[in-house]
């Protein structure tokens, strides 16, 4: 199932509605994180005023997601105010909390402070640059949904000196009628489908895993279409004892600032 039935699913779904996502969308033994942030912030959406504004998404993954198992979506609106919505959603598998999300919608005001987005770095486009692989057994299963075009440091486990990495990168499988109603969604995912930037300083192989990431999404929304190419680029602000934080800035084809990207990273190289 691509990412725009996924959503639409969400959308159309009753409150008890129980979910399947198959091993398509596999990374390791779990589910890739950003297509069910993606699935909460559908299932948020639904409680939330459509002249509301995504201002910011914080996830946390609790626990693996067990591929091809049922597993529910739970929303709770926390506040309502005059301008400003706040909800919480969760995954829940057999039970138990999988991922938490937080999330913030606002109502467009009047403000004298503007400062326009940080602009996209002067960088070959992707027609200009080779296609990233997609090698069985070396790449997450749902990285088959994607397209990446590298530009910016090494790649995973390449024992890179430089704190930098990204690139182009657009979904392959967005093509439906109607799918413009899931942009944010689809941004969502997009987002989470970079490997974390601390992993080309490895020299070989040692599994990651992102514990919290927000998301702060620039307003107003510069437009993009679900299938443009977005250019992301990824700096390793810190990382000791385990550890990694991350910070990113993404980009729509015209260099304006769409998102920007936090993570708390795990990294088991020990």
């Amino acid at each position: 199932m691509d990412l725009f039935d996924l959503l639409y699913h969400v959308k159309t779904s009753e409150d008890t509605t129980q979910y399947h996502i198959g091993s398509d969308w596999g990374q390791g033994r779990t589910v890739f994180g950003g297509v069910l942030s993606s699935m909460v912030y559908v299932a948020m959406r639904r409680e939330v005023d459509g002249s509301r504004e995504l201002l910011s998404l914080t996830t946390t993954f609790v626990r693996p997601l067990l591929q091809d198992s049922a597993f529910e979506i739970e929303v709770t609106p926390l506040r309502e105010g005059k301008a400003v919505s706040q909800l919480s959603g969760q995954v829940v598998q057999n039970g138990e909390v999988v991922l938490s999300v937080l999330g913030c919608f606002g109502q467009p005001r009047v403000s004298k402070v503007r400062v326009a987005g940080l602009p996209a770095p002067v960088v070959s486009m992707p027609n200009e640059l080779p296609v990233l692989p997609m090698v069985a057994g070396m790449v997450p299963q749902f990285t088959e949904h994607f397209d990446y075009r590298w530009l910016f440091g090494g790649l995973p486990f390449s024992g890179t000196d430089g704190r930098d990495m990204g690139g182009w990168w657009r979904l392959t499988d967005a093509r439906h009628e109607g799918e413009a109603a899931f942009a944010d969604a689809f941004l969502v995912a997009l987002i989470d489908a970079w490997p974390p930037a601390v992993l080309p300083l490895l020299d070989t192989f040692a599994p990651a895993s992102t514990m919290t990431w927000t998301i702060a999404f620039a307003q107003p929304m510069p437009s993009f279409e679900c299938n443009d190419w977005l250019l992301y680029r990824s700096h390793v602000d810190a990382a000791a004892a385990g550890y990694a934080h991350t910070s990113a800035h993404i980009w729509n084809q015209a260099g304006e600032l769409l998102a920007l990207s936090t993570q708390t990273v795990g990294v088991f190289d020990a």
